[in-house]
């Protein structure tokens, strides 16, 4: 964080420019709105209020390492104040520093023992740290303390997800709804009623109630913006000019693009589909559904929510209707009955196959490794299994491993080598991250793929690539199943719970030992 004294600020009344700077963020000019609440400090440095305006604000920008350093500022401050503690707290579990957190909350509960936010607020740390069954007592304490606390027993139901106890969670959920006030909260518990729901295994249902995850009170919900009528079940799709639109994350797109073909057959001979995909899917998406037009979506990300355009269709392209990719599960995937048994349904580069068989050549078995998501803040870490758990795998004799992790990997990728000497190849000249026709490529070049739930676990997927997928406990894309019915062709292995890899990991290292055999 940097501080601006201009001239013109430090003449400017900090309340009048803490005005502008919720005005601004508003609007989403987050840099506006930065330098706004920036040059409010630079005029009252030790002023509670305006320092936790500021971490307010950058927590919500996810600069968390500078919301828990202002919030720190602000309770040596006023050590007794809530919204800073619990705003110290929430950074700190969104850095991964969960044991602080636990900590801080635990010294202010002595001080506040009746206070049922803070027994609210370790409950989620606790939670997010991966310790369910330890959150619940907290999170009951919370409610006995405050028996219409939506939130709590809202986030106790998470807790009973986590631990595979869907009935338990599905009560709380109900009690929740019912409790509820506020859009945004309400819209939130019945996006979490929904993965229940598909994870059970209730998919009618489900996909149904999954529609809340596009509703304007979810606080980052995407705007679509597209010609046409947006699509709805019981509106026939044959001859029709259809629009899809990628949605959520790179993971989603790939494996909600199942469903393409579904699409074409319904749409028939006379009728025509668009895509629009993140752009790096563009030529992957091209080459696998030859009979759609695809294009990549533009984002913009000015207004108060995300708007979604599909630029590349062009003026002349009259579309009759539309819909978020997801949505066509409503007609295509009622039942697991419904879900095509198919090697796979993205198409390699076969000149890319070819060319990462030639770099990998003759030798022992290569196995790709991918062990954690590019974004590992507060609730996904617990979603991957921690370094250390990946030693049965790294420790297999007699194959060589290739990197097929994205992002900023390299320190991990040397502490691999040096604790267990393990031959851990890098395929030149790819960007793992942004060439995703060259890493779907070398995935099917490869005798196996060891995967977390990612983007690359899910490209091994959808290409049929022989792929051991590591999955969390009651992750909802298994849909009550002990596989991954999106991809068919891989082993999918999931943790019995969050604290425990160990059987997960040992069985993807006993696959592993079975290509050497």
């Amino acid at each position: 964080m940097s501080l601006w004294r201009s001239t013109t600020a430090l003449k400017t009344p900090a309340p009048e420019m803490l005005a502008r700077a919720a005005a601004l963020e508003h609007v989403r000019d987050f840099p506006g709105a930065l330098y706004a609440y920036e040059s409010a400090l630079a005029v009252a440095p030790d002023e509670p209020h305006v320092l936790a305006s500021l971490a307010a604000f950058a927590g919500k920008i996810e600069m968390f390492d500078v919301a828990a350093k202002v919030w720190a500022k602000v309770v040596r401050l006023e050590p007794t104040r809530l919204d800073a503690i619990e705003g110290q707290a929430r950074a700190w579990r969104e850095l991964g520093a969960f044991d602080e957190a636990i900590g801080m909350l635990r010294v202010s509960l002595l001080s506040h023992p009746a206070t049922s936010r803070l027994w609210n607020s370790l409950g989620v740390t606790l939670i997010q740290a991966g310790r369910a069954c330890e959150a619940i007592t907290f999170l009951d304490e919370a409610i006995r303390l405050d028996g219409r606390d939506a939130a709590a027993i809202c986030n106790r139901g998470g807790a009973w997800f986590d631990l595979g106890e869907l009935a338990a969670a599905e009560a709380d959920y109900r009690v929740a709804l019912r409790l509820a006030r506020k859009p945004g909260e309400i819209a939130a518990i019945r996006f979490a009623a929904a993965t229940l729901a598909l994870a059970r295994g209730d998919l009618a249902d489900g996909w149904d109630a999954y529609e809340t995850r596009n509703s304007r009170h979810q606080a980052k919900a995407v705007v679509f913006v597209a010609p046409g009528r947006r699509w709805s079940p019981g509106l026939a799709l044959k001859g029709q000019h259809l629009l899809l639109i990628g949605e959520q994350g790179l993971g989603d797109e790939i494996m909600f693009a199942s469903l393409v073909p579904d699409v074409l057959r319904a749409l028939g001979a006379h009728g025509r589909l668009s895509l629009a995909v993140e752009p790096r899917l563009v030529d992957l998406f091209q080459r696998s559904f030859p009979a759609a037009q695809v294009s990549a979506y533009a984002t913009d990300h000015g207004g108060r929510r995300p708007r979604r355009m599909a630029p590349g269709l062009g003026r002349s392209r009259q579309v009759d209707l539309w819909a978020p990719m997801a949505s066509m599960t409503r007609e295509f995937r009622r039942t697991l009955a419904d879900f095509p048994d198919v090697h796979g349904y993205l198409r390699p580069d076969p000149a890319q196959v070819a060319h990462w068989r030639r770099w990998l050549g003759e030798g022992p078995p290569a196995v790709g490794l991918s062990w954690r998501s590019g974004k590992m803040l507060g609730d996904r870490r617990r979603q991957y299994p921690p370094t250390p758990a990946w030693a049965p795998v790294l420790t297999t004799p007699g194959v060589r491993f290739v990197n097929v992790q994205y992002g900023d990997c390299a320190p991990e990728l040397a502490a691999f080598r040096a604790q267990y000497g393990c031959e851990i190849l890098e395929p030149p000249g790819l960007d793992i991250r942004e060439d995703i026709d060259g890493l779907v490529a070398l995935c099917s070049a490869l005798d196996l793929t060891v995967c977390v739930a990612n983007a690359t676990g899910a490209l091994a997927g959808a290409t049929g690539a022989p792929a051991v997928l590591i999955s969390p406990p009651s992750a909802w894309p298994r849909l009550g199943t002990a596989t991954l019915p999106w991809f068919p062709r891989a082993q999918t292995l999931a943790a019995p719970a969050f604290d425990n890899w160990a059987p997960t990991l040992d069985g993807a290292a006993a696959l592993v030992a079975d290509l050497t055999r």
